[in-house]
């Protein structure tokens, strides 16, 4: 029987309604990386790199750090963003948002196709402006800085002096004054920063800066070491923006790089941080990290995790002080509320399709430029698109991300296929070359439920692979449900003909494929609602009525 509700959710008994003064990471579980905060009056906003995926720069709201709510995403209009024929890990790169004099302000990067721009709004839920450009901002990862004599800075990752690398990996941090008023660079860049920490023992990838004054000091913090296991995040401090910055003898104040591989529940890759300040006065960071299932393999990309800031009596911060490992909990003076659905710890999220209006939750792939799906009669109707997965533009997929090394995504889709090329169901996504799809095709001019293979790596020209298929009986008040079990390393594969009655149709496939280690790129796996005429006009569509997706890691505690 269909809920009245379009997201039915259920918190976990573990944390439930209790009363706990805890905060759990990942804040952000799945795919949200490069995470950039800030704070008004009593309310705080992150902002988190999207790449490829549209509404460009998703948006969240809290007022304690604890509970987080999606606004969507700040570039949700065609003609703010142009993602055509982007790769998956290429588009938006690292945004920094900021609250000045009423205004909101994001710089981001659009690779390729523009560089460095500025949206403005005066409401983070928009609408936000369209992006107004910065060509003197050669580079990656702004962020800005509004100091206390009103004027305002531009920082930024660059290229090494005169343009000469010393090794791979050098790089330089940049500095441009900014007007916030008509949006525009108003000097010539200086260099903060010249390869890194320290330049004789060649650090890689000086990146993500972002300017805090306290007590006096212009502090500026940077991740280094690449986004990678390696990854870290360091500081340096200076009197003056004038005046050079001097790294943090103690660096890095941020990093998981030195510890054991098989300690239990690893976090890795730390850094890319932001800080934030309560009006209590205390200090927060939010930084990007990994939860690898086994070595340096995670299919759940560069995730926003939070850990409190303590300033050390020389005056210099770290991050997550009294440990070496980052935490899954800290305490803080904030608890759950059930009210608000869960974006970390153990959770079911399910979508009956009887809302007006998608989730925020839901992304897309590329720019969504026609009308291509619906909501209708409690499901959600997409049309069967010639565009594909593998290709550059935008393909009929709907996909929430991969939350969790343990969990599953679930649905019921209603399609008749009318041959081979005609497919509809779950994909499981990393990019255009790695992924899985459980979806109802024909084989054979009869009706199958089949799951495909990618090609991988240095295959774009080859097939899919079919890895398994079955016969079934499909029709429009018949649906085939679908499921995906992730099991760390492995994924499972079941289809049922009637509710509940799962059939395994594969078991123990290689999650592997679909790591950030072996697919590479920035990006994690995305369980999307997909369908697709291969390349041939089509005015079929295929029902989903329902999405669910699971969450069931062991470190959370178990489900009741």
């Amino acid at each position: 029987m269909k809920r009245s509700l379009a997201i039915v959710w259920l918190v976990m008994a573990c944390f439930g309604k209790s009363a706990a003064q805890e905060v759990i990471n990942p804040v952000l579980s799945g795919f949200y990386p490069d995470p950039s905060i800030c704070r008004a009056g009593n309310d705080y906003y992150l902002v988190v790199s999207s790449f490829a995926y549209y509404p460009g720069l998703p948006i969240f709201h809290s007022t304690d750090l604890v509970n987080w709510k999606p606004l969507g995403g700040a570039l949700n209009r065609p003609e703010q963003l142009n993602l055509d024929g982007a790769g998956i890990s290429r588009g938006l790169f690292a945004p920094s948002i900021h609250y000045h004099n009423g205004i909101f302000y994001i710089v981001c990067t659009l690779v390729d196709k523009g560089g460095n721009f500025v949206i403005t709004a005066t409401n983070p839920q928009g609408p936000w402006s369209n992006p107004v450009w910065l060509p003197e901002v050669d580079g990656i990862d702004p962020s800005l800085y509004f100091d206390a004599d009103g004027k305002a800075f531009i920082v930024y990752n660059s290229v090494p002096p005169d343009n000469r690398s010393l090794y791979d990996g050098h790089r330089t941090i940049r500095i441009n004054e900014f007007d916030p008023v008509n949006l525009k660079v108003i000097s010539d860049n200086r260099i903060l920063i010249n390869g890194g920490t320290d330049i004789s023992k060649k650090p890689v990838w000086i990146e993500a800066p972002h300017i805090i004054k306290k007590d006096g000091w212009y502090y500026l913090i940077c991740a280094e070491g690449g986004t990678a296991y390696n990854h870290s995040e360091v500081v340096f401090r200076s009197r003056s923006l004038l005046n050079p910055f001097i790294p943090y003898d103690k660096n890095p104040i941020l990093t998981q790089r030195h510890l054991d591989p098989k300690r239990p529940h690893p976090v890795t890759t730390a850094g890319h941080a932001d800080f934030v300040q309560t009006p209590a006065g205390d200090w927060w960071a939010v930084f990007l990290a990994c939860r690898p299932y086994q070595g340096d393999f995670y299919n759940t990309g560069r995730e926003t995790f939070i850990a409190p800031v303590q300033w050390q009596s020389d005056g210099w911060p770290v991050i997550n002080p009294g440990f070496e490992t980052v935490q899954y909990r800290y305490p803080i003076p904030a608890a759950y509320d059930p009210v608000i659905p869960r974006l970390g710890g153990n959770y079911v999220f399910r979508d009956e399709f009887d809302a007006k209006e998608l989730s925020r939750r839901y992304t897309f792939l590329r720019t969504v430029r026609t009308s291509w799906y619906r909501i209708h009669a409690g499901a959600l109707h997409l049309s069967l698109l010639p565009e594909t997965c593998r290709g550059t533009s935008n393909p009929a997929f709907i996909a929430l991300r991969q939350p969790h090394l343990e969990g599953e995504v679930s649905t019921a889709v209603r399609f008749t296929p009318a041959g081979g090329n005609e497919k509809a169901g779950l994909l499981l996504f990393q990019n255009e070359l790695h992924y899985y799809y459980l979806c109802l095709t024909q084989l054979d001019g009869k009706p199958h439920v089949a799951l495909y293979k990618g090609p991988g790596n240095g295959r774009g020209e080859q097939p899919d692979s079919l890895l398994a298929a079955a016969p079934v009986r499909v029709g429009r008040k018949s649906p085939l449900y679908l499921k995906a079990e992730a099991r760390g390393s492995t994924y499972n594969f079941l289809f049922a003909r009637k509710p509940g009655k799962w059939e395994s149709l594969a078991t123990g496939v290689d999650a592997k494929f679909l790591s950030t280690q072996v697919a590479r790129g920035f990006v994690g796996v995305m369980y999307a609602l997909y369908a697709t005429s291969e390349g041939r006009a089509s005015v079929r569509e295929a029902a989903f009525d329902w999405v669910e997706t699971r969450s069931y890691d062991a470190v959370y505690g178990q489900q009741q």
